[in-house]
C-alpha cells in the first residue's frame, strides 16, 4: 500500500471511531457554542465600559474559535494515544508499515474536518447573536489556514501530552491544565492592557497568541484609539505555520511505535 492509502486508511477507521463516541461528538460542538452564549448573550460586552468585555463582540471572536482549536486537538490526540496504548494498538501498528508521522497526520486530518465544521459554526452563532460586526473582504479566506494550522499545532502538542500521561484520566488532567491558561493569556478574551506588564513577554511564548492575533487582525475593524498588538494577518499566520511544522515534527516523534 503507498503512503497516500495508508494514511486514507487510517483517517477513514480515525474518522469512523470518532463518530461512533456520540458524547465526543456532541462536546466537540457543544461546548464552544455554549461559550459564545453565555459570554455573548448573557454576560454581553460592555464597550468603553473597562475590565473584562468592554471591547466591541467582534474583538472576542478568536477567542472563541480558540476554545475550539485548543481543546479539541489536545484532548482527542492525547486520549487517542492513551485509548491505543492501554489496548496495546501501537504493537499491531508496529508490524504495519503505517509510520508514526502517517498515524499522527491521519488522526490530524480528521481534526482539521471536525474543528473546520465547528469553527464555521462557532463564526456563525457569534455572527447572528451578537451582532458583531465583521468586515466582509476577502481576507476572511485566512481563517481557513488559521484555523488549520492551529489544529496542526496543537495536535501535535496533544501527541506528546499522550506519550508522558499514562492514562486518559491523565491526558484530560493534563490537556485542561495546558489549554485554560492559555485559553485566557493569549490575547483572547483578556486583552494585553489588563495583563500587568512584567507577564506581557510570556504572551507572546504562547502559540496560541499568533492564532488570535491573527484572526482579529483579519475580523476586527480596530475603532479609533484601540491599538492591536501584532504583526499583521501575514506576519502571524508565517509564525504559526512555522511553530505548527515544529510541534508536529516533535508529535510524531512522540507517537508510540511499541511498548
Amino acid at each position: 500500500m503507498s503512503r497516500i492509502g495508508r494514511i486514507r486508511a487510517e483517517t477513514v477507521a480515525a474518522t469512523r471511531s470518532f463518530l461512533r463516541r456520540r458524547t465526543a461528538v456532541m462536546f466537540t460542538f457543544f461546548f464552544p457554542l455554549l461559550l459564545v452564549l453565555i459570554f455573548g448573550v448573557l454576560v454581553r460586552t460592555q464597550p468603553g465600559g473597562g475590565g473584562l468585555f468592554s471591547r466591541p463582540d467582534a474583538y472576542y471572536l478568536p477567542g472563541y474559535l480558540a476554545t475550539v482549536v485548543l481543546f479539541t486537538p489536545l484532548s482527542r490526540i492525547g486520549s487517542e494515544i492513551a485509548r491505543h496504548r492501554d489496548g496495546h494498538r501501537f504493537e499491531k501498528l508496529a508490524t504495519t508499515p503505517l509510520t508514526r508521522a502517517e498515524w499522527l497526520l491521519a488522526h490530524t486530518l480528521v481534526n482539521v474536518g471536525v474543528i473546520g465544521v465547528a469553527s464555521l459554526l462557532v463564526f456563525a452563532l457569534v455572527t447572528l447573536v451578537t451582532g458583531a460586526d465583521i468586515p466582509v473582504s476577502g481576507d476572511l479566506l485566512l481563517l481557513v489556514p488559521f484555523v488549520a494550522l492551529a489544529v496542526v499545532l496543537f495536535c501535535g502538542i496533544g501527541a506528546v501530552l499522550g506519550r508522558v500521561s499514562d492514562s486518559q484520566d491523565g491526558v484530560i488532567a493534563a490537556s485542561n491544565s495546558v489549554a485554560l491558561p492559555l485559553l485566557f493569556l493569549s490575547d483572547t478574551f483578556v486583552s494585553p492592557d489588563l495583563l500587568p506588564e512584567w507577564f506581557l513577554p510570556a504572551v507572546n511564548l504562547s502559540p496560541l497568541t499568533y492564532f488570535s492575533r491573527g484572526v482579529r487582525a483579519v475580523t476586527f475593524a480596530a475603532p479609533d484609539g484601540v491599538g492591536l498588538a501584532g504583526v499583521g494577518a501575514s506576519g502571524n499566520l508565517a509564525i504559526l505555520a512555522v511553530l505548527s511544522v515544529v510541534c508536529f515534527a516533535v508529535g510524531a516523534v512522540a507517537v508510540p511505535r511499541g511498548e
